[in-house]
């Protein structure tokens, strides 16, 4: 069951969405605000937060759970008790459990659950389609003395005296205003005698085209067979880890480095703080990944761990 996809879906609506018997995802409203170093703007947003305790059945997620599925209330609240006692399991065992779009939870030193929030979404419906942006300086002052400064050695006046002084100037205009007219007049003919000659042109072309298609028309009457392509899909929740990379390249070196030895690597994703994940393989079931991790800790990689993460 995605959980994590209906947590989500309720946290554009509600500001509390709590999982029975295991804790409460909360979120709270925050403003827009500005940066003084680097005038950045940020739009308003819910930060998101954990409180573990908050665990009554407030019916909430159960209820949205049974509408979606459609299934009885109580089979859905069923559901919810054996994905948490699945997740209690993992962190128990030292395993951090990822929510796609809500973040990261694990156990500390004292047993107690710590919440990494995810801040690749924004759930504050208000602010749909704002995203943070920089604002350069706005040098009003500087522009406006050079504009004075310009105006003072060149200034622009037309005065009716000098318009009186210079009659000519007006006849000057007038003539150049009818041999511009004319001239309009000669430029579109000439245009359209030309743009007739094209079409012409383009039409002999089709023709002469058209001819030559059909010559060289054939059928082929032994055709190769269709070749098909069987490619495995990896599919699973449970993904050794083999390590994660800020640049993307150095990811796809490891992966072909792991491929190379036999394993089924690949990438898939980034994590919250921006590295690209490599993985071994993935699995359906947790056994199935303990036994590899095992393996593998033991011939190739003794640093690599388990993750726990539904991938969309």
């Amino acid at each position: 069951m995605q959980l994590d996809t209906y947590i989500s879906d309720l946290l554009y609506r509600y500001d509390c969405v709590t999982v029975p018997d295991f804790g409460a995802f909360l979120t709270q409203r925050i403003s827009a605000k500005v940066h003084e170093t680097t005038n950045a703007f940020y739009p308003p947003k819910k930060v998101l937060s954990f409180n573990e305790q908050i665990q009554n059945n407030d019916g909430l997620l159960a209820n949205y759970i049974a509408e979606v599925e459609k299934i009885p209330f109580e089979s859905a609240i069923k559901k919810v008790a054996k994905h948490v006692k699945a997740i209690k399991g993992y962190l128990i065992q030292g395993e951090t459990v990822s929510y796609d779009n809500i973040g990261d939870l694990m156990l500390n030193t004292e047993g107690n659950i710590v919440f990494e929030p995810s801040y690749s979404i924004n759930y504050l419906t208000d602010a749909f389609g704002l995203s943070q942006f920089t604002s350069g300086d706005i040098k009003r002052e500087v522009y406006k003395e050079e504009a004075e400064a310009i105006e003072e050695v060149a200034p622009i006046a037309i005065t009716p005296e000098r318009r009186r002084r210079k009659p000519y100037l007006q006849y000057a205009a007038v003539g150049l205003l009818m041999l511009t007219l004319g001239g309009f007049g000669a430029s579109q003919y000439y245009n359209n005698q030309i743009e007739t000659h094209n079409q012409m042109a383009q039409e002999a072309a089709n023709e002469e085209l058209d001819t030559k298609v059909q010559e060289a028309t054939f059928v082929i009457n032994n055709p190769l067979p269709a070749v098909t392509l069987t490619v495995e899909k990896q599919s699973g929740r449970f993904h050794v880890v083999a390590g994660a990379f800020r640049v993307k390249a150095n990811s796809d070196k490891k992966v072909k480095q792991l491929q190379d030895r036999g394993y089924k690597a690949r990438i898939i994703g980034m994590n919250r703080y921006g590295l690209h994940e490599v993985v071994y393989s993935s699995y359906e079931t947790r056994t199935e990944a303990q036994q590899a991790l095992r393996k593998i800790r033991r011939e190739h990689n003794p640093d690599a761990w388990l993750l726990v993460k539904a991938l969309q």
